[in-house]
């Protein structure tokens, strides 16, 4: 490593980056190809990670991913999905219910188990 490498590092890691964001938004792409009624819901950014989509289905299964503001917002215009702000409307019901029939199935998996 060159003594000003270090200064010149910036580019390659905004490379590094958007790679990552690229994988990012196709394995979103890819599960929302496999699901019907996706809808996304960008949540903001946090101290521990940038901004993040949520992909629910109609069934209320959803999956998350680190993708930023311009990435979300692409890759429901790609889809051609409705897009929403977490802050303004909230996560849906569905997703709420999918979740406690999921804990609910684990619940009996186990009891089955023992």
């Amino acid at each position: 490593m060159g003594m000003l490498d270090r200064f010149r590092g910036t580019r390659g890691r905004s490379r590094t980056v958007a790679r990552d964001s690229a994988s990012e938004i196709a394995a979103l792409a890819e599960w929302a190809a496999a699901r019907r009624g996706v809808e996304a819901f960008v949540e903001p950014k946090t101290a521990v990670t940038d901004v993040t989509a949520v992909l629910v289905a109609a069934d209320g299964e959803w999956t998350r991913r680190i993708v930023g503001e311009r990435g979300a917002r692409r890759l429901a215009g790609a889809l051609k999905i409705p897009v929403y702000d977490v802050n303004r409307i909230g996560y849906p019901q569905r997703m709420r219910d999918y979740d406690a029939r999921r804990r609910i199935e684990q619940r009996r998996a186990r009891e089955q188990e023992q």
